[in-house]
């Protein structure tokens, strides 16, 4: 009876495990988000900014969601507005949630008007569609953040997040995966390289020099507050980009299976490579190198994901894993630019370079049979086997890049003038208890503020618990 129409809920267009497959990747994505990220940032970061950071991203994800189905999914997958940018509209109706997915501005034509290849349109319904799409862009927004942790006011960054999904976010989507102009011309991003990664990176440089430095004694030393926690993090952040790459074909097929594979296999030979580089030139194997250089390599993959062969996966993760390194440990230390603007996480070198190099990389690696199973141009192929893609790739990096750099950049002057973009120095100095009331662990020291009017001092022990009056002196017991 689960395989027979009943009551409308089983539509004959239905193909019920390709919208398992689409869902289940969705939730694969969005755990990548919450709690992925939200432990990620919560542990990487110093003590005193744990709170601060992972709730950046937890806000960030509930802010996108409600955003994307009140008007920005229509503005990325939707009616044609421009070129570049969909028609926005809300998706909260059964009519429209209930129908066969479409993606209305797909439809490919040769230069003599006839038809290339048909309008995408799935087997499951817009519902599924439009959160599938919605956990890419809250991830895009967690990712920006990581730039701008440990100072950034959170009240201006409530005002950010719709603002930049809105008026940068909205445009790539669009421009790439929506129909949009980069779409028609044939320009490869399977799951995100530019429309996630490049413009996270840019956008979150961008933001990290309007918002300003941490103060100084942050930058200079900022450990992680749990190593450990930080490797859970990023461990939901690998096994949830199965759903990242695996639910771009928006079917259970060949092609998705294809792209699994090659993530795990560009990852893992990325970590490896960013190791042994650690242990070569700075004589340690650093478990955050470890984590970078497994993020450089999912990042790189993330364009080519179904595109290319494995050996070519394994080319692109020696590449992101020794690529990105360079830029952050060598490049970054040297040229003024990077060294001026405080990129807490260095966001700008684990996923716009990455980004960048992977999509350069897929206009040279791009297999032709491959990207018949996916794109809407066809005869596509990168340079290896004979094709000119490259050119394409590059020309909508740079676009990427442009865009978000002005877009971000007039976002963040644009809220100067409600709220400023930085804590105030009080804040700064203390940390979560300033800003938020509250504190990651129960241990004190790290600069923070131990108010015993608030807080107390105490001891347990068996018998009973002794409270001691402030003074002058820490009592330990």
């Amino acid at each position: 009876m689960a395989y027979n129409a009943s009551g409308g809920a089983v539509p004959d267009w239905l193909n019920k495990g390709d919208n398992a497959w689409q869902m289940i990747s969705a939730t694969l994505v969005g755990l990548q988000s919450v709690p992925g990220l939200v432990i990620l940032y919560g542990s990487i970061v110093k003590k005193k900014w744990a709170v601060n950071s992972a709730f950046m991203a937890l806000y960030a994800f509930a802010a996108v969601v409600l955003c994307w189905v009140s008007w920005a999914y229509k503005m990325s997958f939707g009616d044609e507005l421009l070129p570049f940018w969909g028609r926005a509209g809300p998706a909260l109706g059964q009519k429209f949630l209930l129908k066969e997915a479409a993606l209305p501005n797909s439809t490919q034509y040769h230069d003599n008007g006839t038809l290339e290849t048909p309008m995408i349109a799935p087997l499951y319904p817009m519902a599924t569609m439009v959160w599938f799409q919605c956990v890419f862009a809250a991830i895009t927004v967690i990712l920006l953040a990581g730039s701008v942790l440990g100072r950034m006011n959170f009240k201006a960054w409530m005002m950010f997040v719709p603002l930049w999904l809105t008026f940068s976010y909205t445009v790539g989507a669009f421009s790439l995966w929506g129909g949009g102009f980069l779409f028609h011309w044939g320009v490869m991003d399977y799951s995100g390289g530019y429309v996630i990664h490049l413009s996270s990176g840019i956008a979150g440089f961008t933001a990290a020099y309007w918002v300003g430095p941490r103060v100084k004694k942050d930058r200079e030393r900022f450990p992680p507050n749990n190593v450990v926690l930080t490797l859970a993090g990023s461990g939901l952040l690998w096994m949830g980009w199965a759903g990242f790459n695996g639910g771009d074909p928006y079917a259970a097929n060949t092609d998705s299976s294809m792209a699994v594979l090659n993530t795990n296999i560009c990852a893992a030979t990325s970590l490896l490579v960013w190791t042994w580089l650690d242990v070569i030139f700075f004589n340690k194997p650093s478990v955050i190198g470890a984590v970078q250089g497994m993020i450089t390599g999912l990042v790189c993959i993330t364009p080519a994901a179904g595109l290319v062969q494995g050996w070519a996966a394994i080319v692109m993760g020696v590449l992101s894993g020794s690529v990105p390194w360079f830029t952050m440990m060598i490049v970054d230390k040297r040229w003024r630019l990077l060294t001026a603007v405080d990129d807490t996480l260095g966001v700008v070198h684990t996923h716009a370079v990455a980004g960048f190099l992977g999509g350069i990389l897929t206009g040279i690696f791009a297999e032709p049979q491959l990207c018949a199973l996916f794109l809407p141009v066809t005869n596509s192929r990168g340079v290896v086997y004979g094709g000119l893609q490259v050119f394409k790739q590059i020309v909508c990096g740079l676009f990427i890049i442009g865009w978000n750099i002005v877009v971000t950049s007039i976002i963040c002057v644009a809220i100067q003038f409600v709220i400023p973009l930085r804590m105030p120095e009080e804040q700064l100095l203390i940390g979560d208890d300033a800003v938020h009331g509250e504190e990651a662990y129960a241990l004190w020291g790290d600069g923070e503020l131990y108010d015993v009017t608030k807080h107390e001092l105490y001891s347990d022990n068996d018998a009973s618990q002794t409270r001691f009056p402030s003074s002058g002196a820490t009592q330990v017991v």
